[in-house]
């Protein structure tokens, strides 16, 4: 009798490997063109990255053109206040519903501990601070694919950072800046959970 092998899972295809659109390719070339008006590169420059640009098959791609070029936020994101969640003794959230994303997010844990999800918002700021102080009960953020985190200017304390997120980042995200300390409890950055992911789709097939 023939014994059956399991079929083997399918590789998760890295975010820079995904297929770029005609919407993500256009957003690119008009970013190249914001970029050449303010200076930042000449116009050989430029008409270099456009052919490139419109010939990009990944996000991966596209992702090389822009790396050096900083996103302009919205005059009315730049000017949202500090968003400040505190734990307390029952814990605090934001998201996975859609929210506004200041440019600098404070979480304290306390004894509740506070969930930062980014899954479902739309944000082009360039990069959002994080401070986190895990504390008692800890903090947890949930970044999309394709966007980034950066953890060097954090304290561990005696918690912990973990860093669960993937260094490919899509053109036109954020990089998430991290602040603050672990604390007690330690802070988590990761990308969605299975769970999770098939949730949001679920919500994205009714919106």
């Amino acid at each position: 009798m023939t014994a059956h092998l399991p079929e083997p899972t399918p590789r998760p295809v890295p975010a820079g490997e995904l297929r770029a659109s005609h919407d993500d390719r256009e957003a690119v070339v008009e970013q190249l063109r914001d970029a050449a008006a303010e200076g930042r590169i000449d116009l050989d420059e430029l008409d270099s990255r456009l052919e490139q640009a419109l010939t990009s098959k990944t996000y991966g791609e596209l992702a090389l053109l822009t790396a050096d070029l900083p996103i302009p936020p919205s005059s009315a994101v730049r000017s949202l206040p500090p968003l400040v969640l505190k734990g307390g003794m029952y814990g605090a959230s934001r998201g996975p519903s859609r929210w506004e994303v200041p440019g600098h997010v404070i979480a304290h844990a306390g004894v509740g501990g506070v969930s930062l999800d980014f899954t479902r918002v739309e944000c082009r700021l360039a990069e959002v601070v994080v401070e986190a102080y895990g504390e008692t009960s800890g903090v947890t953020i949930v970044i999309p694919d394709g966007w980034a985190t950066d953890t060097t200017g954090m304290d561990p304390g005696f918690g912990g950072i973990k860093d669960k997120t993937t260094p490919d980042r899509l053109p036109g995200t954020p990089l998430i800046r991290l602040a603050g300390s672990g604390g007690m409890a330690g802070v988590v950055i990761r990308h969605p959970s299975k769970r999770e992911r098939r949730k949001l789709e679920g919500n994205a097939s009714r919106d």
